[in-house]
């Protein structure tokens, strides 16, 4: 089973004109064996905090998702197209170490913490108190972070191809040192055992209602396993990394996904349909 939380279910419900079907919606909940309860709460929760708004009543009922609501459940499609091309050596890493650091007064706290998770969420490892560390180039974007914050005089970034902890220069061993690699490879092979059953059904063939329950349950399944990836380099991974036969079978699932794509269907198959096409081509 994939948990799914309710507001992740209707938010994933949201099709390409920004609507939610609560027909749709209610059959789609009940396959996941959720309750109307549960539905009509959450409903009522997501528009009374004007994330969606309401036409109608119950499964009759039409959801109008708010500009801000449709900015901010689009999936990173340029994310996925990385990983993939990671997975199939067409994005080697070069070498390079990307440091950023920052030393924020006390009396900015509450910008320094959300410094702090900007970066981690950006997949930076602390490497020792206010420096942190990527193998990608993100400086463009952890400035954004800073300057958005009000810190960017505080923060300092640079990049080495030369970076040693303790007795360790090693690219691997500190990656391992610096990345809990043991949990995100453990979340991979999670979502490698959710894909390969749902492909199994998929090849047997669903009815409209199971490919879409499908399709939610793979998006779902996938960002529990991505989201604390820090999408390393496979230079810096212990191979075979779990994630990339992870992310294979999830290709394949999509394949077939789409091939019966159709109009009405959520938004988030659009924004899979070129990676995915690229990924299985």
């Amino acid at each position: 089973m994939v948990e799914i939380p309710t507001r992740v279910l209707v938010e994933a419900m949201v099709r390409t004109d920004g609507t939610v079907d609560c027909g749709d919606l209610y059959t789609v909940a009940g396959l996941l064996g959720m309750t109307d309860q549960q539905v009509r709460l959450t409903v009522k929760r997501l528009t009374g905090d004007g994330r969606f708004v309401q036409e109608g009543r119950g499964r009759r009922a039409l959801l109008r998702a708010t500009a801000e609501t449709r900015r901010s459940i689009d999936p990173d499609v340029g994310y996925v197209a990385l990983m993939y091309a990671q997975d199939r050596g067409r994005a080697p890493w070069d070498g390079v170490w990307h440091l950023a650091g920052f030393a924020v007064p006390e009396h900015a706290r509450p910008a320094r913490d959300a410094l702090r998770e900007a970066i981690l969420r950006l997949g930076g490892a602390p490497v020792q108190n206010g420096l942190y560390v990527s193998p990608h180039p993100w400086e463009e974007d952890v400035l954004a972070e800073a300057a958005a914050l009000d810190v960017r005089d505080h923060l300092t970034l640079l990049t080495s191809r030369d970076l040693r902890t303790g007795e360790t220069d090693d690219p691997r061993a500190l990656a391992r040192r610096w990345w809990p690699l043991e949990q995100v490879a453990e979340g991979h092979q999670r979502l490698a055992e959710v894909a390969a059953d749902r492909l199994a059904r998929l090849e047997k063939g669903l009815t409209g209602p199971e490919l879409l329950t499908v399709a939610l349950e793979l998006a779902a399944a996938f960002t529990e396993a991505v989201e604390p990836d820090p999408l390393l380099p496979p230079e810096l991974l212990p191979q075979p990394w779990p994630g990339t036969a992870a992310r294979e079978l999830v290709a394949r699932c999509w394949a077939l996904l789409l091939a019966d794509h159709g109009p009405g269907t959520p938004r988030l198959f659009d924004a899979y349909a070129e990676v995915v096409a690229a990924v299985t081509a």
